[in-house]
């Protein structure tokens, strides 16, 4: 308890310095308004190759001073300061960035757009300049990012890539969300992308005490995302790269550039959406009295409690960041540091994060040698509300008190014999917030050294070693009282875990590139050791001391490979990829441990046919074709034989002595590696005079050897499941992606993007054997009733597609009660009749962004659209049915009024009438920004005003509070609030 109070005395205090260092910079800024700077006439010419560049635009960076270059290509601005920045651009060709400096006159020569694509995309183990790219890769940077009060990485690049996925899993502060790229390629292995930043490559696994594996990272301090979609991007990283792969890369200092200082701070409040429609007090009293017993209509209160706001608050929140960016003596450094305080609308909850993160790369030897040295290292403190209070508001008792009970000073339901807590009754969603303290403190570093050596006695020969470490902690504890009825039969509850990771890398390769007259060799080869450690304890007990569950446990797991790739280029034309990896997993026994991927890939730049069209920019097929496999299976043992250790309440009693019992657990000594197959062919596009760029991709994914969890064959004495290869999963789609700037003048700059993508799931085999009667492997639990499921894993259909029973209504199109379709024609109902019906995830997903910007003024939004998507309404399920209500336990649940819609007394878990269409149009982002450079007539720096909404509006048809609910079953999640964020930058 000392160390904790000296650990939290210590953050308090750096809270304390951080805000007086903010405070000092803000006034530092300001002071900043009143210096001048020398004013200065300016003059030029604007060309290209082919010769002048009329109409071409001259802009001040930051301020809405420009001119138009004359029919000569000819300009002059007059009121120009040495530290102004000049922007020329023009439709079809690069824009271009110039410091004025001392300088009075400027030749410009500006490259066609088709130059842009010499623009370094990194990929896997190097970079490569995007027009040589062969594999379906793409790039956002940070110009394109989603704007806000934007917590963690995912947030980022939501709706904004073709294929891609991001789901967030609710509105808790530092939420995660569920990342897919062209859906997923397993049943029951991870589905999550592989993720490496700056070159180390994350483990999936969350990080026990945090709502985010990725919440340690900063969003301000990245640079770029870069996709890798297609198994021909991807292979590189075989064993992992399945689900596709996430290349994050953070900011860095430049070389020669001036040391410059950004501060931003962005203020949010958010708001509940919307709330979960419930029957006010007066209805429920209706229904009581017109359906419940004497007993019933007794337990009825008083009061008219709206129990959804008063678990809801508005939820202020302050992002504070300072970074440092440069060269100094030409050695580029970046260093940052970032203080975040987010509360959460579900009173109680909050993250309070401060990260920090310094990079170095400085070059020796005659810049032979380039080292790149990255440290990134947070501290968050998280204190978690109960999210069993969301849906016990939604259907606790509309005419009780908050207030009223000895049992922790609320109102609770009581048993009415023995006058103490009902223990089948619902317990108060404001005391289960307010009487239970559950915090953690997390703690995450991830640092590496990337050295880069060219050899002297063979220039087009350098050696690249990378080591790295990523080392987290978590200490957590959960308090609860003695004698409240949210754990009065335990007596409070007094619990603590700890979770310790030390994962490491080492990663070495030798890349060799020749250029031979028309031919171009580039050849890779290298070796990778990952590590990974992991402690855990957990202990839980009463307040009074009981135990009753104390573990510790200590596994590792160790990944080995062998990588190489070759790109060949013919006439800077044709281009050819081949990859191949080999690796060894100490998750699988050694006659299954190596797995052995290969890829290939082939581009033609069409568009070098058409060197001088005026037309075409860029024109590029591609096609690939790669195996990736899977080894992310949730357990480090899986082949082995294991046994578990019987809980405290379940020992065997041998004379007077209770001892506790191994239970043997299932395995398949066999279990091996998943394998996806993917084809891909796509085309990438571009025209400069209407400004169009775009790339259109059509894709075939097959799983084989799926990593599923079937049911084992009745009599064993194991286990009732078993974890092991069989299947095969089939996804399909097309991806398109287009981007737009119809306006592009000194005064006025249009972008615009939309994305559309196609994705077709379908499970192609379940069992090692053909078995036409075999129904299937049931999933997808559901609230209510003991171990139901509404989903279903079939062959022929999509994984998780609904299993239920149909429907039958009557005349005015009201469902009858308990009466569904005989489908099998058997003249009876029974399990036999229920059918596999829509799917929870979209067929056809979309996403729209746009930037305009007009003098200092600026506009933008990302919107985007799923369609085809269907949701199980487990709350109509739950709280829709008249019973619901007047339980007979002693205690009234409230309803919701679909209650009034479906007539039911009794519920109808399994009926597809809680099937609903959930397709959905979203606006995830609607933002406004100001240059205040004008108005403070500033010249050292440049300050941005900035206003944010985020998750402003949803279009949708589906009944629920949120058509968007990962897994398809809507069972009160934490929802998502409306942000509305106002935010300050200064760069000087």
């Amino acid at each position: 308890m000392l160390m904790k109070a000296k650990f939290t005395s210590w953050i308090e205090g750096l809270k304390q310095a951080k805000e007086k260092n903010l405070i000092l910079s803000f006034a530092l800024i300001f002071l900043a308004v009143f210096s001048v700077n020398a004013q200065q006439t300016i003059s030029g010419s604007v060309s290209s190759k082919e010769g002048p560049i009329p109409g071409a635009s001259i802009a001040i960076k930051g301020t809405s001073k420009g001119v138009a270059a004359d029919s000569k290509g000819q300009f002059s601005i007059s009121n120009v300061t040495s530290n102004n920045v000049l922007v020329i651009s023009s439709i079809g060709y690069a824009s271009k960035e110039i410091t004025v400096g001392n300088q009075t006159v400027f030749n410009i020569t500006l490259d066609t757009d088709a130059q842009s694509l010499n623009e370094v995309v990194v990929i896997g183990y190097g970079s490569q300049k995007k027009k040589d790219l062969t594999g379906a890769v793409v790039s956002i940077s940070s110009v394109d990012f989603q704007k806000g009060n934007i917590v963690t990485p995912d947030q980022l690049v939501a709706g904004k890539v073709a294929g891609v996925q991001i789901t967030s899993n609710g509105g808790a502060p530092g939420a995660g969300s569920t990342i897919r790229i062209r859906s997923g390629s397993s049943l029951n292995a991870n589905n999550d992308p592989l993720i490496v930043i700056d070159g180390v490559p994350l483990d999936n696994n969350g990080i026990t005490g945090a709502a985010n594996a990725l919440s340690f990272i900063n969003p301000n301090d990245i640079e770029s995302f870069n996709v890798l979609k297609d198994a021909s991007a991807t292979a590189i990283y075989g064993s992992r790269a399945s689900n596709g792969v996430i290349l994050i890369t953070t900011k860095k200092g430049k070389k020669g550039d001036d040391i410059k200082v950004s501060v931003s701070s962005v203020a949010s409040s958010a708001q509940a959406r919307a709330y979960v429609d419930v029957l006010s007090a007066a209805d429920f009293t209706s229904i009581i009295n017109s359906k419940g017993t004497a007993a019933q209509k007794a337990l009825l209160g008083k009061s008219s409690t709206d129990w959804q706001r008063e678990i809801y608050r508005n939820a202020i929140s302050i992002d504070n960041n300072v970074s440092i960016t440069g060269s100094i003596k030409n050695m580029p450094v970046r260093a940052s540091v970032g203080y975040l305080n987010q509360n959460g609308i579900l009173k109680t909850s909050n993250m309070d994060r401060i990260s920090t993160s310094i990079g170095v790369s400085p070059s020796f030897l005659n810049n032979s040698l380039k080292v790149d040295l990255n440290l990134k290292s947070s501290i968050i403190n998280n204190h978690f509300a109960n999210q069993g209070a969301i849906g016990t508001a939604v259907g606790f008792d509309p005419t009780q008190a908050v207030t009223g009970s000895e049992f922790g000073g609320y109102f609770e339901w009581l048993d009415p014999a023995t006058k103490k807590p009902n223990s089948l009754g619902p317990k108060n969603p404001v005391a289960l917030l307010n009487l239970q303290n559950d915090h953690s403190t997390v703690k995450r570093t991830i640092a590496n050294a990337v050295f880069d050596y060219k050899m002297p006695f063979l220039p087009e020969l350098r050696a690249n070693a990378n080591i790295a470490i990523d080392k987290s902690s978590s200490e957590g504890s959960i308090y609860i009282p003695a004698g409240i009825a949210n754990s009065y039969d335990r007596g409070g509850k007094d619990g603590s875990y700890s979770q310790s990771k030390d994962n490491k890398t080492f990663e070495f390769y030798l890349n060799y590139v020749k250029n031979i007259g028309m031919h171009k060799v580039d050849i890779m080869g290298g070796y990778s050791y990952q590590d990974f450690l992991r402690e855990n304890t957990d202990l839980d007990k009463n307040v009074a001391g009981t135990v009753f569950n104390n573990t510790f446990y200590k596994t590792q797991n160790t990944l080995v490979s062998f990588y190489g790739r070759a790109n060949y280029t013919l006439n800077d034309k044709y281009l050819l990829t081949f990859t191949l990896r080999n690796d060894g997993s100490s998750r699988f026994s050694p006659e299954n441990r190596w797995g052995v991927f290969p890829s290939a890939a082939a581009a033609w730049k069409i568009s070098e046919e058409f060197k001088n069209s005026e037309v075409i920019s860029d024109l590029k097929l591609r096609l690939g074709w790669g195996v990736t496999g899977q080894q992310d299976v949730f357990s480090d043992y899986p082949y082995l034989a294991r046994y578990t250790t019987s809980e405290p309440n379940a020992q065997y009693q041998l004379g007077s002595t209770f001892s506790n019992t191994l239970r043997p657990e299932g395995y398949d000594a066999n279990i091996k590696w998943e394998q996806t197959t993917t084809k891909n062919i796509g085309l990438d596009f571009g025209f400069k005079k209407i400004g169009i760029t775009g790339s259109i991709d059509v894709y075939q994914k097959e799983t084989k050897d799926l990593l599923s969890v079937i049911p084992v064959p009745a009599g064993s004495n194991l286990t009732n499941q078993i974890l092991t290869n069989v299947g095969n999963l089939e996804n399909k789609g097309v991806e398109i992606s287009l981007n737009f700037n119809p306006i592009h003048t000194a005064r006025v700059n249009w972008d615009f993007g939309v994305n559309a993508t196609y994705n077709e799931s379908n499970i192609t085999n379940l069992t090692k054997v053909k078995d036409p009667t075999y129904q299937g492997i049931l999933v997808g639990g559901i609230s209510g009733g003991v171990g139901n499921t509404i989903q279903i894993h079939s062959l022929g259909y999509a994984p998780y597609t609904f299993f239920v029973y149909q429907q039958v209504y009557d005349k005015s199109g009201k469902p009858i009660e308990g009466l569904y379709v005989d489908r099998n024609g058997d003249g009876k109902i029974s399990s036999d009749d229920r059918y596999r019906y829509q799917s929870p995830n979209s067929k056809y997903f979309l996403g729209a962004s746009s930037n305009l910007s007009i003098d200092d003024f600026s506009f933008g939004f990302v919107l985007r659209a799923n369609l085809g998507n269907y949701m199980y309404n487990n709350i109509n399920s739950n709280n829709g049915v008249y019973r619901a209500a007047t339980n007979g336990n002693n205690f009234l649940s409230n309803l919701v009024p679909n209650v009034y819609d479906s007539g039911f007394n009794n519920t109808q878990y399994f009926s597809d009438y809680y099937i609903q269409n959930a397709s959905f149009l979203r606006v995830d982002n609607i933002n406004f920004g100001y240059n205040l450079n004008r108005l403070l007539k500033a010249k050292k720096y440049n300050a941005q005003l900035s206003l944010n909404v985020q998750n402003a509006f949803i279009l949708t048809k589906y009944q629920g509070l949120d058509p968007e609910v990962g897994g398809g079953i809507d069972n009160n999640m934490y929802p998502r609030p409306r942000t509305i964020s106002l935010g300050l930058q200064v760069n000087f």
